[in-house]
């Protein structure tokens, strides 16, 4: 996705980058679930003590390496609409104003403090809305995607071995082992499932399976437990449905190119979390369209990835969201992706007769 440029031709660790980062994009789909289904195939290695995080912010690297390439990303970037903030003031007719967040769904302290406009907002608010409410129960969550086992694993006996080649066995093999995994333990689960936790450092899956909550999590827990009411715009099963149909070859592919990213994804997860930190969302997609795709069908995996994953929802968010916003004193809160763009939440929401202004 992103880093260094050469010239015409991008740097292997570039195209690993970007297959990480489009995982890493559909990832928070089904962080809550994949967890409670996997964590007993993790290895003593992920236990204990927190692992610290580290990384290097691949786009300063860039700007360093090659000036005119960083120019040029930028440039694209600050043309994206509601490119440049995480947290918005919703209003219409004259009703309480309600506030929508743009959240990264990981359990790094540094976003789960939140801007202090956001807390205040979060603290005022009577509803609470998130992608998914179910998140808010890992039991039932994970109860109700057991019981569509045909999602998350393959069926009739098939395992992703049958659609690998020798090399490519070996290269995931050998990456999930350097994660305390065996291909025999996850041969079973779609590959969507698997790189939902293989595209994640140690530290923040030592955080997660010691029980820490990414920051929706948290907002919807805390929302129950502080007697506001919490809505949901999708279902678990909508959302863990919406990857199950991206096209089985590219998501294969996709994660063979991501276990070979090695420490370099703690590089992706940095730079990712330095550009949300930054309120800088428009940056993220430009980015992982500077690695231009070498065929057509890569350029056609991505355009269906975003499009099914992003765009899609961002509709049905939308929509969704725009009875409850009606009534005012909302906080909302789904992924920074879903904001940005002239099809995101926040062009959208205009669409359905709102004023969304940006707040610093």
């Amino acid at each position: 996705m992103t880093v260094l440029l050469h010239t015409s031709r991008l740097a292997l660790a570039d195209r690993l980058a970007d297959a990480g980062l489009r995982l890493l994009a559909a990832l928070h789909i089904a962080l809550a679930v994949s967890f409670l289904l996997v964590l007993a195939a993790l290895s003593p290695a992920h236990a204990g003590e927190p692992a610290a995080c580290g990384g290097d912010n691949l786009l300063t690297k860039l700007e360093r390496d090659d000036p005119a390439a960083f120019a040029k990303l930028r440039a694209e970037a600050d043309a994206v609409p509601n490119g440049r903030n995480i947290f918005w003031k919703i209003e219409k007719d004259g009703k309480p104003a309600s506030f929508l967040l743009g959240t990264m769904h990981v359990t790094d302290p540094r976003v789960l403090a939140m801007p202090e406009a956001a807390r205040k907002a979060y603290a005022d608010a009577a509803t609470v809305v998130v992608e998914s409410d179910e998140i808010a129960d890992e039991k039932k969550a994970g109860a109700a995607i057991m019981a569509r086992p045909d999602l998350t694993m393959f069926a009739d006996g098939k395992s992703i071995t049958d659609f690998l080649d020798k090399e490519d066995t070996e290269k995931l093999t050998e990456g999930l082992k350097g994660r305390g995994l065996s291909l025999a333990a996850v041969a079973r689960m779609k590959p969507w499932m698997i790189a939902s936790f293989v595209a994640l450092p140690a530290c923040e899956i030592t955080r997660k399976t010691a029980g820490a909550a990414f920051l929706d999590q948290h907002l919807a827990k805390d929302a129950l437990a502080e007697g506001k009411s919490l809505k949901g715009l999708e279902t678990l099963l909508e959302q863990i449905s919406a990857l199950d149909s991206l096209p089985l070859e590219p998501q294969i592919h996709g994660l063979v190119q991501t276990v070979e990213l090695g420490d370099t994804l703690e590089d992706v997860i940095e730079t990712m979390s330095q550009l949300y930190l930054a309120g800088d969302t428009g940056m993220i997609m430009p980015m992982t369209r500077a690695v231009s795709p070498e065929t057509d069908e890569d350029a056609k995996a991505y355009a269906d990835f975003e499009q099914r994953i992003i765009v899609d929802r961002n509709h049905v968010m939308a929509t969704r969201a725009a009875p409850i916003l009606d009534g005012g004193n909302v906080f909302m809160a789904v992924g920074a992706l879903h904001l940005p763009g002239p099809e995101g939440v926040v062009e959208l929401l205009r669409k359905e007769g709102f004023t969304v202004t940006a707040v610093n």
